[in-house]
């Protein structure tokens, strides 16, 4: 690869970071609203009930989505002869026909989704949302394919995040839904995501041409895609089999008081899954032309950016972490040490996640192979300390705790696994961790704790920006190079992100 072409490729890179990064932001400011209407207004256990449901039902739909998240950036790439409406029309069929099955049945045999026993009819129709959010999985990355990573963060960070809040606002108010509202908000805002997708892939792709529907090729498309789409869901599961399992041996009340603490977490993540749209074509790119190298050089690229930004914001929500919990409600502050360790899980996944992004396309058995041990590891772990905990009497905060302590230990291993993997097959190393990470975290935890002693709302409003500040200007200062600063740069021909 060329000097050009290499700095071509880590702008792309670069350019989806910082759109994605703006998307952060825009649905930080959404997803906070929601959290705080759910866990002020309609309380743990509605929430619990919630979240024991959405458990299935966006693992359900990633597997319905056959995969083609990430798979149909190698489809389009190899199918010069294929007008590329008619391949990402091929995905939305099969999507479509797995997912209408699928919704169905978990209709008529809802047990799955309510493990508790508890829930009500409108409850039952978070079922619809597996088509639509599968069907969003596909537009978007068919638009990812073509860089165009605004629409993903119009339909992810703006539109979804938004809609949810604001509908289980409305719900509330209405008192022949109020009961089901979080569910029904959740359902109507997976159908604005999918047309503000969808919207902008027609427009960018158009209608299929002259298509046609061949059995064979569906089928090879669909055996092609199994690895993948269960590798897909497995990675999600590491997410969730957590709270699925804290879901039949805690209350639901506990399993509300996990989920926020989970999407507290989850926060930081959303820039580590920021990355995966451009990566994916990049990384295809590179893999026509054999170049390894570089490869390995954008991964590990990526992998700081991802680990640097997400220890900030960890150590931001995690040193203050009852007063953070403690905004949507009293109840939630036993929360706390879940919320701790899974922040320190975001972390350690990094590395874990910008290794799979290539293994799926180099060592795609192999990679399944270990997501599915991973998974397993996590659910025995998970199981084991719960059980620990219940044995020695602890109460339901020490049981959320525990699974989310298995759930840090699980993608660590996953991390180390799969970076030693791929640094076989690249022949190259693989490392996101540097030193100037330890050095910028120190001093940002000795401001933290500083910031514990004062009231809960200055701990909120002066402590979590000063950490923020400390912390980014020790990284930018001694960890950040050239190479990394690009990140934060704008190309002198490169439009803003029309958000």
């Amino acid at each position: 690869m060329t000097a050009g072409q290499s700095n071509e490729d880590m702008s792309a890179l670069a350019k989806g970071g910082r759109q994605n990064f703006i998307g952060f932001l825009l649905r930080l400011a959404a997803r906070i609203p929601f959290l705080f209407i759910a866990g002020r207004l309609y309380g743990p256990d509605a929430v619990g009930r919630f979240a024991s449901a959405l458990v299935v039902v966006e693992l359900v739909a990633l597997i319905c989505a056959m995969g083609e998240k990430r798979g149909l950036a190698q489809r389009l790439a190899d199918g010069e002869n294929t007008h590329p409406a008619n391949l990402v029309f091929d995905g939305i069929l099969l999507a479509t026909l797995f997912s209408a099955l699928a919704a169905t049945f978990f209709y008529f045999v809802p047990a799955p989704l309510f493990p508790s026993g508890q829930f009500t009819e409108l409850d039952r129709l978070i079922v619809l949302a597996i088509p639509g959010y599968a069907l969003t999985e596909i537009v978007l990355a068919a638009q990812a394919y073509r860089y165009d990573i605004a629409t993903t963060v119009r339909a992810r960070a703006v539109v979804e995040p938004w809609t949810i809040s604001i509908m289980a606002g409305v719900f509330y108010l209405v008192p022949s839904v109020s009961e089901s509202g979080l569910a029904l908000a959740y359902l109507v805002s997976i159908y604005a995501g999918l047309a503000t997708g969808l919207w902008a892939m027609l427009r960018s792709y158009g209608l299929p041409r002259r298509y046609r529907f061949r059995l064979s090729y569906m089928s090879q498309v669909t055996v092609r895609a199994l690895p993948l789409a269960t590798a897909d869901a497995i990675e999600w599961g590491t997410r969730r089999v957590d709270i699925f399992i804290l879901g039949l041996f805690a209350a639901p009340s506990a399993v509300g008081v996990y989920y926020m603490a989970q999407q507290i977490a989850s926060l930081p993540q959303k820039l580590k899954t920021s990355f995966e749209p451009i990566l994916g074509p990049v990384i295809t790119k590179n893999l026509k032309t054999n170049d390894y190298a570089a490869i390995a050089k954008q991964v590990c690229q990526v992998g700081f950016w991802i680990v640097a930004m997400q220890a900030g914001i960890a150590l931001a929500l995690g040193v203050p972490g009852e007063a953070v919990m403690g905004l949507f409600g009293p109840e939630y502050v036993g929360g706390t040490g879940a919320l701790a360790f899974l922040l320190a899980a975001e972390v350690v996944a990094a590395t874990a996640v910008v290794s799979e992004a290539v293994l799926i396309y180099v060592a795609r058995v192999r990679n399944l192979w270990i997501s599915i041990g991973t998974i397993a590891f996590q659910a025995v772990l998970t199981y084991a300390l719960i059980e620990f905990m219940v044995s020695n009497g602890y109460g339901e905060p020490y049981k959320a705790a525990a699974a989310a302590i298995a759930l840090m230990i699980a993608l660590g291993l996953a991390s180390l696994i799969k970076a030693l993997l791929l640094s076989r097959i690249l022949k190259h190393p693989i490392n996101n961790f540097r030193w100037p990470l330890v050095w910028a975290a120190a001093p940002a935890v000795v401001v933290g704790f500083a910031a514990t002693q004062l009231p809960e709302w200055a701990e909120l409003i002066v402590g979590v920006p000063a950490i923020l500040l400390v912390y980014g200007w020790i990284i930018w200062k001694r960890g950040f190079g050239p190479e990394d600063r690009v990140l934060f740069r704008r190309m002198d021909k490169e439009k803003p992100a029309e958000i």
